[in-house]
């Protein structure tokens, strides 16, 4: 098939690049021109596992090809994504103005039925929007279809690729069978695709997002009682998910969620319910834990050393919002690093990917290092905030003597409390006695 991805941001570049792997010719649209320039050139402009060698395979194929030419692309092309942002608004609405734009743009140059495809994450009624906006702008035949993308960011071509699900809401036949041609190669292993209403297909997306972050946030404050009342959150982890109507996926206390969709989703959400006169008391509480949750770390910090931390150095393992990316929206890492420096701390920082990024959010405040070692390096203590492979068997002889003080604030408990005391390390963790903390309890 001829497809057309408009928006070559994350979404639409996995998206376009593995539709052209199973053999369609695939054009990526986008403004930015010296984003399509360096995506000519093979440079990726974001960190994705796997995402440069197909991008590199399918251009020298000539199934792959960038432009910024909109006009062309579309009326080359039948199946046509919006894959633009959605940024939120003040009062968490998504911002539709990039989705309308575009699709104003495919009415006006139409030359034939096209079948549009909202692959931006946007709330129940945008495809009646989008429908409205172009007819407005031709005669020509279409239809609007939603098919949410559901990509975890650090695995997103193996969950493209192989996908649990694929979820197409449409109300035409015809549109049906087309999206199904189009995704039948992902779901040969028999993992369904499954058909709905357009409405329903744009609720399935943040419903899902919903309930991960519902249990990210409930697992700490699980872990915050845990700490309170003497339990161990690992333990209770462990007995959860045994439980096969729970699972053990997303039970994983940590310093709270991040990225591009998680806290833009529930926002969303929660807008649309008072936009319908519903009041949805329990995401608005998932929301007050997450934001609440990204600050324990620093409190920790704080009860060990006091409020004022003139003078003090911090080593910071992991800077973006979780491992394999190097995406820092709303990362956790933020609001700890601005915390420890309003506390007059000085502040190292090293991640595997994400230093780029950082540097652009902090400038000259902090120091990045070359390595994780150097982080550590005559620090007061360290805090994992990432929890990237290389941090979990690191030479902890190398780091506690490296540093001035060896005290850990382990934000997402990578370790074990009784080895880190073995090792010489004061350790404080999430949901868990702080056995080697000095007798230091929240």
């Amino acid at each position: 098939m001829k497809i057309c991805v408009i928006g070559s941001g994350y979404v639409g570049l996995v998206a376009g690049t593995c539709f052209a792997e199973t053999g369609n010719d695939v054009i990526c649209v986008d403004v930015d021109k010296q984003k399509i320039k360096l995506l000519k050139k093979g440079i990726i402009p974001i960190y994705e596992p796997g995402l440069k060698e197909m991008v590199d395979r399918n251009m020298k194929k000539g199934r792959l090809n960038f432009s910024t030419d909109l006009p062309q692309a579309v009326r080359d092309s039948l199946i046509n994504f919006i894959a633009v942002g959605t940024p939120p608004d003040e009062d968490g609405s998504s911002d539709l103005t990039h989705v309308l734009a575009v699709a104003r743009e495919i009415g006006k140059v139409m030359n034939g039925y096209k079948v549009i495809v909202d692959k931006s994450t946007v709330p129940v009624g945008t495809a009646d929007l989008v429908h409205e906006t172009i007819r407005k702008e031709t005669d020509e035949p279409f239809d609007v279809v939603s098919n949410p993308e559901f990509l975890k960011e650090g695995a997103a071509i193996d969950d493209f690729m192989r996908p649990d699900r694929v979820i197409i809401g449409v109300d035409d036949s015809k549109a049906e069978a087309l999206m199904k041609d189009l995704y039948s190669p992902f779901v040969r292993t028999g993992h369904p695709i499954i058909v709905m209403d357009v409405k329903s297909a744009e609720m399935t997306k943040y419903a899902s997002n919903a309930m991960l972050a519902t249990k990210i946030s409930f697992m700490n404050e699980i872990a915050y009682l845990c700490e309170n009342v003497g339990a161990n959150v690992t333990l209770v982890r462990q007995g959860m998910g045994s439980d096969t109507r729970i699972g053990h996926q997303f039970l994983f206390p940590g310093c709270g969620y991040g990225g591009s969709c998680f806290p833009k989703d529930i926002k969303a959400l929660i807008h649309t319910g008072k936009k319908y006169d519903t009041d949805l008391k329990i995401l608005q509480s998932v929301e007050v834990v997450n934001e609440a949750q990204k600050h324990l770390l620093l409190k920790k910090v704080k009860r060990f050393y006091g409020d004022d931390l003139s003078g003090k150095v911090f080593g910071i393992w992991g800077l973006s919002f979780k491992p394999r990316t190097d995406d820092m929206r709303e990362a956790p890492s933020i609001v700890i690093i601005n915390g420890l420096l309003e506390a007059g701390a000085k502040v190292q920082a090293y991640d595997p990917q994400a230093m780029e990024v950082a540097e652009s959010i902090f400038d000259k405040r902090i120091k990045f290092t070359k390595d994780e070692f150097e982080a550590a390096k005559n620090a007061d203590g360290l805090l994992i905030v990432t929890e990237w492979n290389e941090f979990r068997e690191p030479n902890f002889d190398h780091l506690r003597n490296s540093m001035k003080s060896p005290t850990i604030f382990d934000g997402r408990n990578i370790y074990e409390s009784k080895k880190m005391g073995a090792l010489g390390f004061r350790y404080f963790s999430i949901g868990r006695p702080d056995e080697n903390g000095d007798k230091y309890r929240n």
